[in-house]
C-alpha cells in the first residue's frame, strides 16, 4: 500500500534490502541497542484524529515533574523578558533562515550583523561569525582555526575542566584524523597550567581552556597567552558570556579565539536545547572564521546595507541568534552586568549557608560565579538529599559523575543559582537541606 508520505511499497523495501544484503528491517538496524528500541508499536501508528493526538500528548505532558531548578552544568534558568518571546515569534522571524538570495533578506542579515557586533563587544574580539549550533560546535571550530592558522602543526592542548559534552564532541571531531589532543592535568578542580610550558612543542597549534569551568570555578589565565604566543601557538578561551559581566573577557586574557554559548541570553532551558554557540577571533584570524559572516556596506543609493562577507557553510543557529540579539538589545550591557552580579551574590549566599549545615562542603576552595560543586560524605546521603528535595518541588543539582564518569566526581552535586532564583526559593532549599542533613 502507498501512503501519501511513505511512497515505498513492500516490494520497493525488499528490493532495497536485497541490494544491501539485509534480510529484514530489523537486521538493518541491528546495531541499535535493544534498550532504546520501542518494545510496543507507536500509539498513533494505526492512525488517530488530530484531537486524539493532542489529548494523548497532553496526557504524556502531565507526567513531567515540575519544580524549581537549581540545575546548570551548561544549561541555565535565567530570566527572559516577555518581549523576547513577543518579538522572536513575529512571523517574519520564526522562519529566520536566510533564503538562497541572502541579500534580499536585509532584516535577517541585519540581525546577524548585530549579533556579531554584540559578541565582539562582550568578548573584546575583532570579528565574529553569525553563530554556531552550540558551544561544543564552537569549540571544535576554534580547534580547526588553530590548526589552519598554524599550518603544519597537529597538536592541541586541552583543559580537562572543559564541559564533558564539549570534550566528547572534540574527541569525536579529532578521531580518525592526524589531529592530536593532549589533555593537560587537573588539580583540585582546576586545569593545572603549571605544566603548560613542559607540554609545549613545535607541533602545538593552541590550547583550549574554559572559565567558569565544569565545576563552576573561575580559572586564572594570567600569562597563558604570553606563554602560548612565545611558542607560536594560540589561546582559545570558552566562557559563559553572562559571566563576562564580572570576570575578564577573553580579549583581556589575551586570547586569540573566544567561544561559548549564548543560552543564558534569552534562550529557555527547553529540556537542554536548542542553544547557540558563538565564535569570535582577533583580526589576524578573521580570514579563518567558518560559517556565515555578515558585513556592512552601502547600496548604489548610498544607504546602509548588509551583505554576506563570507559563507563557507550554513553553520548558524539563526532563530537562537535572533533571540540572543533581541535579549541583549533589551537589557543592554548594564543589564548583563546586573544579572551576572545577582548570580554571583545569590549562589554565594546559598553555598555559604549550606556549608554551615554540615554533611556537605565545597568540593574545592576556589572562586566561583553562579554554580558550585557540593561534596557529600557518602553516596547514600546524596541520593536521599536529591530525592527529598525533589519531593519538596526542588531540583537540587546535577550529579556531576553522570556527565563526567570520573571517580572523583562520585559524591559531587553541581548546584546552580541564577538571578531568577528568589530569596523564598533559596530559603525553601535551605530548609529542606537542613531536614535531610541534620
Amino acid at each position: 500500500m502507498v501512503y501519501p508520505y511513505i511512497p515505498h511499497t513492500d516490494e520497493d523495501r525488499k528490493a532495497m534490502l536485497d541490494a544491501i544484503g539485509a534480510g529484514s528491517i530489523e537486521e538493518l538496524y541491528r546495531d541499535v541497542g535493544e534498550d532504546i528500541l520501542l518494545s510496543d508499536s507507536v500509539p498513533i501508528s494505526q492512525g488517530r484524529s488530530e484531537d486524539e493526538v493532542i489529548r494523548m500528548l497532553e496526557s504524556i505532558g502531565t507526567r513531567n515533574q515540575r519544580g524549581v531548578p537549581f540545575l546548570g552544568a551548561g544549561c541555565y534558568d535565567h530570566i527572559i523578558p516577555a518581549a523576547v518571546d513577543a518579538i522572536s515569534h513575529l512571523p517574519s522571524f520564526l522562519t529566520a533562515n536566510a533564503p538562497s538570495q541572502e541579500e534580499i533578506s536585509q532584516g535577517l542579515l541585519q540581525v546577524f550583523f548585530e549579533f556579531q557586533s554584540m559578541i565582539c563587544q562582550i568578548t573584546g574580539m575583532d570579528a565574529s561569525n553569525a553563530s554556531t549550533y552550540d558551544a561544543a560546535n564552537a569549540l571544535t571550530q576554534a580547534a580547526g582555526i588553530c590548526l589552519a592558522a598554524r599550518k603544519g602543526r597537529h597538536t592541541l592542548l586541552v583543559s580537562p575542566t572543559i564541559h564533558p559534552f564539549a570534550l566528547s564532541v572534540l574527541r569525536t571531531w579529532a578521531s580518525h584524523t592526524d589531529h592530536v589532543l593532549v589533555m593537560l592535568p587537573q588539580a583540585d578542580g582546576l586545569c593545572d597550567l603549571s605544566s603548560l610550558e613542559s607540554a609545549l612543542s613545535d607541533d602545538v597549534a593552541g590550547v583550549l581552556v574554559q572559565s567558569p569551568n565544569r565545576y563552576g570555578f573561575l580559572e586564572d589565565y594570567t600569562s597563558v597567552a604570553e606563554t602560548m604566543h612565545k611558542a607560536g601557538a594560540l589561546l582559545c578561551v570558552s566562557s559563559d558570556p553572562m559571566s563576562v559581566g564580572l570576570q575578564k573577557s577573553q580579549r583581556e586574557w589575551g586570547a586569540d579565539i573566544a567561544v561559548g554559548d549564548t543560552q543564558p541570553f534569552g534562550l529557555p532551558m527547553s529540556f537542554g536545547g536548542p542553544s547557540c554557540g558563538y565564535l569570535a577571533v582577533t583580526k589576524p584570524l578573521s580570514a579563518f572564521l567558518p560559517g556565515v559572516v555578515v558585513g556592512q556596506t552601502k547600496d548604489e543609493r548610498g544607504k546602509r546595507a548588509f551583505v554576506l562577507a563570507s559563507h563557507t557553510n550554513a553553520d548558524t543557529n539563526s532563530l537562537a541568534a535572533l533571540r540572543t540579539t533581541v535579549y541583549l538589545s533589551l537589557v543592554g550591557w548594564q543589564g548583563v552586568k546586573d544579572a551576572a552580579w545577582q548570580c554571583y551574590v545569590k549562589s554565594h549566599y546559598l553555598q555559604s549557608n549550606l556549608a554551615e549545615l554540615g554533611g556537605v562542603e565545597l568540593a574545592w576552595d576556589h572562586p566561583f560565579w553562579c554554580e558550585f560543586p557540593l561534596r557529600f560524605h557518602d553516596a547514600k546521603r546524596m541520593r536521599k538529599y536529591i530525592q527529598e528535595l525533589r519531593n519538596e518541588g526542588l531540583f537540587a543539582g546535577v550529579r556531576l559523575q553522570a556527565l563526567t564518569h570520573q571517580p572523583e566526581d562520585e559524591l559531587v552535586l553541581l548546584v546552580s543559582v541564577t538571578e531568577k532564583r528568589s530569596r523564598e526559593e533559596m530559603e525553601t532549599y535551605l530548609a529542606a537541606a537542613r531536614r535531610v542533613l541534620r
